[in-house]
């Protein structure tokens, strides 16, 4: 039904992923594969409801659809099997947004927030920027994969009341399993450290992998929990901001809700229920021919560079359309790295280093796009490597 193979022109039309390259790479013609949003358009049943509600010329202010929450609620509990209690749902306007408004609702400042890198960083960014401590428990590599480092995690744990959960991870694309989150919702709940999981590319999981809410693992994690989600990753449309955060204990609710509703950011813009509504009542054959095309779009990837640039191991991602590229066997210093691929392949990626200091020698590169964007991309970085006699 939907041709993922059409290339659409994005420039100079406020897209971020192209219109920022120059200013973000110096550049305004490479190849972007950076910053996760898909070059896919929104499909039908989107625009048609947004083009429905556009026939009315009135844009005063807005109430919710009546089908929002029921929408959201329907969707949770059928494609992963945990039921959200309605009283314990709020919109909140972007995902990193909610962890804000979680970090200021129920800490104080100078307070210790644990993070695990490599990790999707705007999460060090709000807890820095609001005057939080930082406090590091690095993802442990095995495999081609990481794992949670508990060991470390419990002699780091001393007076920090939050952990901000990656799930599915980011940039690596784990779908952590039930027995992870369990253990570290037991840890978390026996140290009084508060949850927040970022589960935005939930609705993405690849491979025959499934996603697991943390809040459905165990009591431990439904007392002590915030989770936030969005349609906007999977449908592509994260220009309107359409996100939810649920929490099921509602001791933690109230003062975090009461915080929210208090600063009037609890209420959507006018069409987050409309996209919301109609994604998760119309959106399941869309996502799935997506995800099969993210898939191949991944199968393509590592036949290409095991075939062309062994030296740059793809590590297969269970969730999302990122790719984690290892070019470590490439023997390059991060500056090398990146310039190799920004000025020699002329393409765009997000450096590892964004991620944390574990991410040296790693690239994050976005498969969200038509094949042959793909198939041009990775001959431009074979040939730049081969011109310059690296791997």
């Amino acid at each position: 039904m939907y041709n993922f193979d059409e290339i659409i022109e994005r420039h100079n039309t406020g897209s971020l992923k192209y219109d920022a390259l120059a200013e973000r790479y110096n550049d305004p013609n490479l190849i972007p594969l950076w910053v996760a949003d898909m070059d896919f358009p929104a499909p039908d049943f989107i625009t048609d409801a947004l083009n429905n509600r556009l026939k009315h010329h009135v844009f005063g202010y807005n109430y919710d659809s009546r089908d929002y929450f029921p929408s959201i609620i329907d969707w949770v509990r059928s494609h992963h099997q945990y039921e959200i209690p309605a009283q314990g749902l709020c919109y909140v306007p972007g995902v990193v947004r909610g962890i804000a408004f979680a970090i200021n609702a129920l800490t104080l400042p100078a307070d210790k927030i644990i993070i695990q890198p490599p990790v999707y960083h705007p999460f060090r960014f709000v807890v820095e920027g609001l005057g939080r401590q930082l406090v590091l428990n690095p993802l442990r590599e095995v495999e081609g994969s990481y794992e949670m480092d508990f060991d470390n995690l419990a002699a780091v744990a001393q007076g920090c009341k939050m952990l901000i959960l990656c799930n599915p991870h980011n940039p690596a694309g784990i779908v952590w399993s039930k027995e992870t989150l369990q253990r570290l919702a037991v840890f978390c709940r026996q140290h009084n450290i508060i949850v927040v999981s970022d589960e935005i590319h939930s609705d993405m999981a690849l491979f025959g992998n499934k996603h697991i809410v943390f809040s459905s693992v165990s009591p431990e994690a439904a007392d002590n929990s915030i989770v936030l989600s969005a349609p906007t990753k999977t449908f592509n449309i994260a220009g309107i901001v359409s996100s939810y955060m649920h929490v099921a204990n509602p001791k933690l609710r109230r003062p975090l809700f009461k915080w929210i509703q208090a600063c009037e950011l609890s209420d959507p813009n006018m069409f987050a229920p409309i996209v919301t509504v109609a994604a998760f009542r119309h959106g399941e054959p869309y996502r799935l021919e997506l995800l099969d095309y993210i898939q191949k779009n991944v199968e393509f990837v590592e036949q290409f560079l095991e075939e062309n640039i062994p030296t740059i191991r793809p590590w297969r991602p269970q969730a999302s359309f990122l790719i984690w590229l290892d070019c470590r066997a490439l023997h390059l210093t991060q500056p090398e790295l990146v310039n190799l691929f920004v000025s020699q392949a002329h393409l765009a990626l997000n450096d590892g280093t964004m991620f944390g200091s574990q991410g040296e020698g790693f690239m994050r590169l976005n498969v969200g796009c038509p094949r042959a964007t793909l198939r041009q991309a990775l001959c431009q970085l074979a040939d730049a490597l081969k011109r310059n006699h690296i791997g």
